[in-house]
């Protein structure tokens, strides 16, 4: 057992930055861990010796060239960084049932295991995935263009690139408007970002300006070019040095990581190691003959003082012993000294200064690991820390100094000698500052609107996720100089041999679950709300409420519970009157514990290719109080790529059963007043085509199939999944608002057993539909029609067809996002369809 050492208290100022940086360098290497292989210290010298420094811009999340990216990384050695301006939320997840907030939190995951396989970095703008968009003017109008115009300012000014690069032209035209938003937008950055009477708020805070010294388009052929000029070309093909991989390769792994966008499997970019061609087209700033860097000293010459280092970098390059890394420690030393002595003006040799202390870790083969027996903590609970340190190699003095802890501006003294391959462990005991935030991704601890992000520190913005809640800074004396090893409390888990760890995170002493999203109410309409109450920690003690708006009553005011041990959950239930008029509002379930206010759920989500995400969302429904009449009782539904109408259907008063390819028997459906099938079933499940035949003969016997929509393409698995012919396109209509013509005013559909009007059309989010057919049997009949502006009306939105004696409707309209979302319309309308024929 580790005895605990002496404790001092130096207050320091932790400085946030410097955190940051630390983080986005290099992930620690923990003490159970084997040292960093010869051949990455190798590399990580040729990435410190290199100044030179590309950002990539674009929209989304593999929107990116990966290929470039890696080659630019790992075969240049470039610091290179991709911002993508949103996190994908908009999209779509052929994984599971998150979209959204959720989609997004784990979109961003999946761009930084990208980022550790091809080697660059990451950064996003607040801007939000709204969706698609066919003009990149209403996305900058959505988006807030000045405010993500500074954040794409702040970007360049914070990581200093040379040279910026757009995957988008800034033409409009046959491609998302968000596309081509994201080259507008960097494009005026670029001429504002060495401003300094431009956003001079971030020159408060510490930013300088920066002007790189061009901006080029990464051209594709799937784009409209417009008068391209001054084009060049570079050979981005080739092999990595440590990996043997080809770029193309390390790209593809990269893509692949993009799994809820069904690059899973990816493998387009081919194996080979032989030539590969990118085209660049001048957007602005110096012109280039034969490179993207032309003109860009990409050494340390730049820097005033600088020339020595290089060249001593050189040295140790050259004489750089694989067996034995230990043996250019010395001369790193010598090459610190030289560093320290530059200014310390210039975030950029910050960053080299962080950079050589790794790499000098790496050749001692010094390890660090903190671990906490448990990855979840409260605040104001005692941070139990087990530290250790371990080095491979002697070559020069040793000594763990101490651990400083910023978040509480302390230091714990160690003062231990490290000899080769004997670790030394300490035990610090440190309290959770109470008024510690729970954890909860940065850019969604406030509600956001459409298009923008809400973040109160301004540092945090373009951060790819949260700082460590407990950063530590390990201090140790190597060879008479000062090393700092950047490190964070972590929890081992039962799959410690593959090293897998999860790092601390802030809970609340219990957590809440509504049983919906949405409730639905009629008016002056009294219904049973249920909360259930999940302890973290025994013998929990607190009251339960439900906060409500103007005209919404809840009773009873408040309940008492007590729940005895850790994981112990609790039921309570409250009557919710609804007001006269129908009106929508947010209910928040709220407990006091400890003279504290909690308003949280606890939502994990778990893929293998990404870490385990704990999120903490406020816990609230959204009461929709509406005149809503529905038919039949019984709905089956089918799944699909994953969404929540199943639940909403619930919602309104149907029993729903779940089905599988295996129930659409004729005894099983004929219990059923209506099928659902979810979104895009057809691209995603292989159990339904067979069972085709059944579920078309319950429909002829007088059953009911709503069928959401299918994506055109390969992954599409047949091509008549309608009992007439029915041809899908990409056609859409991304304004949300797009007035609605009712095509067939006197149908079933639009007047039982509600009176659909078009208020009904009214408050939808996002978009009206997505990939409309647009040729379709006699047998159907065309319901809507609505376009975007300026285009022709779309009538394939909402399609139904008499087909023996039941119907069968298909349907484009985004039903799977209005019904989660509590738009009222859209409850009306697809209760009438699931009532047809009742």
């Amino acid at each position: 057992m580790a005895a605990p050492a002496p404790r001092s208290h130096p207050a320091r100022r932790f400085l946030f930055s410097l955190a940051c940086g630390m983080a986005v360098l290099s992930v620690p290497r923990v003490a159970g861990a084997a040292p960093a292989p010869a051949p990455v210290i190798l590399r990580d010298l040729y990435k410190f010796n290199s100044m030179g420094s590309v950002l990539y811009v674009a929209a989304h999340p593999d929107d990116e060239n990966t290929q470039l990216i890696a080659y630019l990384a790992g075969g240049r050695h470039y610091r290179t960084a991709y911002l993508s301006l949103t996190r994908g939320d908009g999209g779509q997840n052929v994984l599971g049932p998150q979209f959204g907030d959720e989609l997004g939190v784990i979109r961003t995951q999946e761009l930084l295991a990208a980022r550790r396989i091809d080697g660059g970095r990451q950064f996003f703008s607040r801007a939000v995935d709204f969706g698609f968009s066919k003009d990149y003017r209403e996305t900058l109008r959505i988006w807030d263009q000045q405010e993500v115009l500074s954040d794409v300012v702040r970007v360049i000014r914070e990581f200093r690139p040379d040279v910026v690069i757009t995957r988008f032209s800034p033409v409009p035209g046959g491609t998302h408007g968000h596309h081509t938003a994201s080259t507008v937008l960097a494009m005026e950055a670029f001429k504002r970002c060495g401003d300094p009477q431009a956003f001079p708020d971030q020159l408060q805070e510490g930013l300088t300006p920066w002007q790189p010294k061009r901006i080029l388009w990464n051209m594709g052929g799937f784009q409209r070019s417009g008068n391209v000029s001054n084009v060049i070309r570079i050979d981005v093909g080739g092999k990595d040095s440590v990996s043997g991989e080809s770029f193309a390769e390390i790209a593809a792994r990269s893509r692949s990581m993009h799994k809820t966008q069904g690059f899973g499997n990816f493998t387009g970019f081919g194996g080979g190691g032989g030539p590969r061609f990118e085209s660049f087209a001048l957007l602005d700033g110096q012109p280039a003959t034969n490179d993207i860097m032309d003109g860009v000293d990409t050494t340390w010459s730049r820097v005033p003082g600088g020339a020595e280092i290089g060249t001593a970098v050189d040295e140790v390059i050259a004489k750089f012993n694989q067996p034995d890394p230990a043996a250019s420690v010395p001369a790193l030393l010598k090459i610190k000294k030289r560093l320290a002595v530059l200014a310390t003006d210039d975030p950029v040799v910050n960053e080299k200064r962080r950079q050589l202390d790794h790499i000098i870790q790496e050749c001692l083969g010094l390890t660090v690991e903190t671990t906490i027996p448990q990855a979840e903590v409260v605040p104001g609970e005692t941070l139990n820390l087990h530290l250790t340190a371990a080095i491979r190699s002697g070559v020069v003095p040793v000594r763990w100094v101490a651990a400083r802890y910023p978040a509480i501006q302390t230091e714990f003294a160690v003062s231990a000698d490290l000899a080769t391959n004997q670790p030394v462990s300490r035990d610090s005991a440190e309290t959770l500052p109470a008024d510690t935030p729970l954890s909860q991704p940065y850019w969604l601890r406030e509600d956001h609107t459409t298009g923008m992000f809400r973040v109160e520190d301004p540092h945090l913005i373009g951060r790819p996720e949260n700082p460590p809640v407990f950063p530590i800074e390990q201090v140790f004396d190597v060879g008479g100089q000062t090393l700092i090893v950047p490190d964070q409390p972590v929890q081992t888990t039962a799959n410690r041999v593959a090293g897998e760890t999860r790092r601390l995170e802030v809970i609340s002493p219990v957590s809440l679950k509504l049983a919906s999203d949405v409730g639905l109410f009629a008016p002056k309409a009294r219904r049973s709300v249920t909360v259930e109450v999940t302890a973290a920690r025994p013998d929990t003690t607190g009251t339960l409420r439900l906060d409500t708006p103007d005209g919404w009553k809840a009773a009873p005011a408040t309940q008492t519970f007590h729940l005895k041990a850790a994981g112990d959950k609790a039921q309570f239930t409250f009557k919710v009157t609804a007001p006269a008029a129908p009106t929508t509002a947010n209910i928040t379930a709220e407990a006091a514990v400890g003279g504290k206010s909690y308003s949280n759920e606890r939502v994990l989500i778990n893929y293998p290719h990404i870490p385990l995400l704990l999120l903490q969302p406020p816990a609230r429904f959204k009461a929709v109080c509406l005149n809503l009449a529905i038919r039949g009782r019984t709905v089956g539904y089918l799944p699909g790529a994953g969404d929540d109408v199943a639940q909403c259907v619930a919602d309104m008063g149907y029993q729903v059963t779940t089905l599988s390819g295996d129930d659409l028997t004729t005894n099983r459906l004929k219990k059923l007043d209506a099928v659902v099938i979810g979104v895009r079933a057809f691209n995603v499940r292989t159990d339904l085509v067979s069972h085709l035949p059944a579920l078309f003969a319950y429909v002829a016997a007088g059953g009911n199939v709503i069928e959401q929509y299918n994506r055109p393409g390969r992954d599409l698995k047949t091509d008549r999944f309608t009992p007439y012919h029915l041809r899908l396109s990409n056609e859409r209509v991304t304004d949300e608002t797009a007035p609605v013509t009712f095509l067939a005013p006197d149908h079933p559909v639009l007047n039982t057993p509600n009176k659909i009007t078009s208020a009904d059309f009214d408050g939808w989010i996002q978009e009206r539909g997505i990939y409309y057919p647009n040729e379709w049997d006699d047998h159907f009949t065309p319901i809507l029609a609505c376009s975007d502006p300026g285009e022709a009306p779309l009538k394939g939105g909402l399609l139904v067809a008499k087909y023996g004696k039941g119907y069968f409707v298909y349907t484009g309209l985004v039903f799977f996002r209005q019904l989660p979302d509590g738009v009222p319309g859209a409850y009306r309308l697809f209760a009438n369809l699931i009532s047809l024929g009742k």
